[in-house]
């Protein structure tokens, strides 16, 4: 037990310590630093990718929208204000340039085809994991932006419901409602994946 709390104060001591450098290589970019707004970049780049992939469900327009959102990283850094963290102001950002993205697409959504495909033969367990996988997923492209944010902000990047709200510009009820309805229509695509098992 005491090796546990040992190890979740140094996790906590590191995050903490990581905000911290964060907040500095703002300072840093407000003052015009490129090398500063370099490290930031490079240190948001997978996870801003990651999210903007699963929110948006069109690889052709991600790094244009991760871009357009760091250059207002760039361009408003003097006015973080520091009433959230760096993280939740990025993402912020990048989640309100993505909405603005998909209002310009009036095409439909493409599927994630890898997900697809049928898995190769193998143990009935690894292809069940697949199956599911590939429900999990076309259930959640299904969604709209917003339940596909609250989803990826919650399970894939560890964001607490307040800090989502400061993120998507709404309350925390909606951020609730929003979960609660997507977990819902989880349940009903898995529940009928259930009855069509063998």
């Amino acid at each position: 037990m005491l090796g546990q709390n040992k190890r979740l104060t140094a996790a906590t001591s590191r995050s903490d310590r990581s905000a911290a450098d964060e907040v500095v290589l703002l300072r840093q970019i407000a003052a015009g630093d490129r090398v500063a707004f370099e490290t930031l970049y490079r240190g948001y780049f997978p996870r801003l990718t990651r999210f903007l992939e699963r929110l948006m469900r069109r690889p052709q327009a991600v790094e244009e929208v991760l871009n357009d959102a760091m250059l207002v990283v760039w361009h408003k850094a003097a006015s973080f204000s520091g009433q959230s963290k760096v993280s939740t102001w990025i993402f912020a950002i990048a989640y309100r340039k993505a909405l603005k993205a998909l209002k310009r697409f009036d095409e439909p959504v493409e599927s994630d085809d890898e997900l697809a495909e049928s898995p190769e033969p193998g143990p009935e367990a690894h292809l069940m994991q697949r199956q599911l996988t590939a429900v999990l997923w076309e259930s959640i492209g299904s969604m709209s932006a917003e339940h596909r944010a609250v989803i990826e902000l919650t399970y894939y990047h560890g964001y607490a419901y307040r800090e989502i709200a400061q993120i998507m510009g709404c309350p925390v009820d909606t951020v609730k409602t929003r979960m609660f309805h997507a977990r819902r229509r989880l349940r009903l695509m898995l529940s009928d994946w259930k009855e069509e098992l063998p």
